[in-house]
């Protein structure tokens, strides 16, 4: 979904997509930044997380500016929203069904601006060498596949039910950390997993606009965020070797995750035949479809711009709460903007797992500083 990664300079330790979306990247911008912040959660598991923040944010200069932790914030979520909005208007509202198309131009988008600004000397990044690339790819085909799922569910699932459904990311996560990692996590950060998967199975039970196809695309998704999240843990160390600085900010992984993803998407449209309904659509004749589009590219990056701002101005105990908060007034939104049709016990459902969100990033902040 935008630029997204989920990107991370300790990738036990950022934002995601989350690299990648990122996003997850809530994406998956998720990212391209995420996915790329495009959609995978904080993971605060030990003491380090301060010093972590200082290296991801190596290659960011914020402009100064009065009440910059508010400002930060609201930007950070104004943007996040507003990608996932505006890739639902996209997918649904204009009824566009290529995905993998709709993908490759916001990660072109990103490719071009991040270029740009790190030729303007705005940001840093760190040089895309054959070693880098031949070490990331691997990452960076979950990653692809992570942004194409959440496009294809977004399709057919209102916005308040992918954001819950979002949440068994964690319980995956938190399965894999515990047998890859033998991470331990307390009894707090497991009730919130459980009461995230209750929340996940009641509202898709009352679900009235409930989308097999949707829900099977959406379960895929979680596996591949949860396998970006993980798998980015074993290559971001030797990553790391093969740059000259010895270092990988957020934007370098945007500018490698993007542009790694252009020749696997192209790839993939043809693989699923998009090139024949780009060709009959309508919809790439008309101005205003293509202004959406383009604004949902720059929407991505800008996930990764305000995430590393916000990051900056407060730490990642707040932005993780915030993120977790923020879900809130998407949801409604996603319900009233697209006249989604709810009942009181789908909506109950709704507010349950978005609260077991709240819950899971307070138990990781407590966790996380026990550590």
């Amino acid at each position: 979904m935008g630029s997204r990664v989920v990107p991370l300079g300790n990738p036990r330790n950022s934002p995601e997509g989350v690299l990648g979306r990122l996003g997850s990247q809530e994406t998956s911008r998720s990212m391209a930044g995420l996915k790329s912040f495009r959609d995978v959660e904080i993971d605060l598991e030990d003491a380090k997380v301060e010093k972590d923040r200082d290296n991801i944010l190596r290659g960011y200069k914020p402009i100064k500016l009065r009440n910059q932790a508010l400002l930060s914030g609201l930007a950070y979520c104004i943007s996040s929203c507003s990608m996932i909005l505006v890739n639902k208007l996209v997918l649904s509202g204009y009824d566009f069904s290529a995905g993998i198309s709709l993908m490759l131009y916001q990660n072109l988008v990103s490719v071009i601006v991040v270029s740009i600004l790190s030729s303007s000397g705005v940001i840093s990044t760190e040089p895309l060498t054959w070693k880098l690339i031949r070490v990331w790819l691997p990452v960076n085909v979950i990653f692809v596949g992570m942004l194409i799922t959440s496009m294809f569910s977004l399709k057919y699932i209102n916005v308040a039910m992918v954001t819950v459904l979002k949440n068994v990311t964690n319980v995956i996560t938190a399965l894999g950390e515990t047998y890859l990692f033998m991470k331990h996590h307390d009894k707090k950060v497991w009730t919130a997993l459980f009461l995230m998967i209750i929340s996940a199975i009641s509202g898709g039970a009352t679900d009235l606009s409930f989308h097999a196809i949707g829900y099977a695309w959406q379960i895929i998704n979680c596996f591949l965020t949860a396998s970006y999240s993980l798998t980015l843990r074993r290559v971001m160390d030797t990553a790391k070797q093969v740059t000259k600085s010895g270092n990988l900010n957020e934007f370098s992984m945007v500018l490698l995750n993007n542009t790694l993803s252009l020749p696997l998407g192209l790839l993939l449209i043809f693989a699923f035949n998009e090139v024949d309904y780009l060709y009959k659509t309508p919809l790439l004749k008309m101005p205003m479809f293509w202004l959406v589009i383009t604004s949902s590219g720059f929407l991505g990056l800008a996930i990764s711009f305000t995430s590393m701002w916000f990051l900056h101005q407060t730490g990642a105990t707040t932005y993780s709460l915030v993120g977790s908060l923020n879900k809130i007034p998407l949801s409604i939104a996603g319900i009233i903007l697209f006249k989604v049709p709810t009942s009181m016990e789908n909506f109950l459902s709704i507010l349950f797992g978005l609260l077991a969100g709240v819950l899971f990033a307070k138990a990781k902040m407590r966790d996380g500083s026990q550590s």
